[in-house]
């Protein structure tokens, strides 16, 4: 079984940054993304990137601004936030999956505890 476990988040001021980690007990062999959770909203897709790093994809509200990555000798991913918008206010939780790239939600097998960020404006 795959246990992971997200930090980094916190309080920042609009258009400041971030770096969100992901570690990752079990596999490397895995997808791992983010999806993140807004006061009052539904659990939206962020980002996932494939076990090799080979391919990523983004929502279209983080394109440009954010950036999923790995690091499959520390089993952990990362994802930069960028210019970041009050919007972006959310829980953000690291997920996994086996098998290949999806925004799915419902094909997340495993999911992290989650981890504030909180944007001001």
């Amino acid at each position: 079984q795959v246990h992971l476990v997200e930090s980094g988040g916190g309080l920042v001021q609009a258009g400041g940054s971030l770096r969100l980690s992901c570690a990752a007990s079990g596999s490397t062999y895995i997808v791992m993304g983010w999806i993140r959770q807004a006061p009052g909203a539904e659990r939206e897709f962020v980002s996932a990137i494939t076990w090799n790093g080979g391919a990523t994809n983004y929502a279209d509200s983080v394109k440009g601004r954010f950036t999923i990555s790995r690091d499959n000798a520390k089993n952990t991913a990362y994802l930069q936030m960028n210019s970041l918008k009050p919007e972006d206010t959310a829980v953000y939780y690291c997920a996994a999956r086996w098998g290949s790239l999806s925004q799915s939600i419902n094909e997340y097998t495993y999911w992290g505890q989650g981890t504030q960020v909180t944007v001001s404006s």
